[in-house]
């Protein structure tokens, strides 16, 4: 489990595909304190530590996880959002995440609005449902409360701090990211639905 608080920013430095895809990415944790087979939230993704180095750790990508999230589309270089996994005692401060992707949403607009960025996303249709203004949502891993709704679009602000410390400062129109809907919206109209 996660908080959608991101704790570092990654890097990818190499992408293989083998039966999976195998990415390394550098990162500023401490690896010494990193097992294999440990959780790391990659831009929103739970994905399992194969193999660690100084600096670095490698993830094995299944062809389910990269048909259903952006991570097929990461080439050397690219930025990402991490976060390690909960640990007993450690602050709740964004919202419950699993790490399990939902579907992408698209980036429809991007624009200024004070010093924040107010962002619209379109959902899938099959995931807008389950998004509603002041819930919480999981874009490519980072907790963010919904502002408005209007049909498949919703939108987020970003104050500066989250631009300066995730991936969020380099946002553009037409951007495909991670979507994770709130685990509590889904049970809430699996309920309505079942009544």
């Amino acid at each position: 489990m996660f908080t959608g608080i991101i704790t570092d920013i990654g890097r990818v430095r190499a992408v293989e595909q083998r039966g999976d895809m195998r990415a390394r990415i550098a990162t500023g944790y401490d690896t010494g304190t990193i097992e294999t087979g440990a959780s790391i939230a990659c831009d929103g993704v739970c994905l399992t530590v194969v193999d660690l180095g100084p600096d670095w750790f490698d993830v094995d990508i299944s062809a389910e996880t990269q048909s259903r999230t952006n991570l097929s589309k990461w080439t050397d270089g690219r930025r990402l959002n991490l976060e390690r996994s909960l640990k007993v005692g450690d602050e709740l401060g964004g919202h419950i995440v699993s790490g399990h992707v939902d579907g992408l949403a698209e980036v429809v607009s991007v624009a200024a609005e004070g010093d924040s960025t107010r962002v619209t996303l379109r959902a899938p249709a099959d995931l807008a449902r389950f998004i509603a203004p002041k819930g919480s949502v999981a874009l490519n891993g980072t907790s963010l409360t919904v502002n408005e709704v209007e049909g498949r679009d919703f939108g987020v602000n970003f104050i500066p701090h989250t631009r300066q410390v995730t991936t969020w400062g380099d946002v553009a129109v037409g951007d495909m990211v991670n979507l994770e809907i709130d685990t509590l919206a889904r049970y809430v109209v699996r309920l309505a639905e079942a009544g």
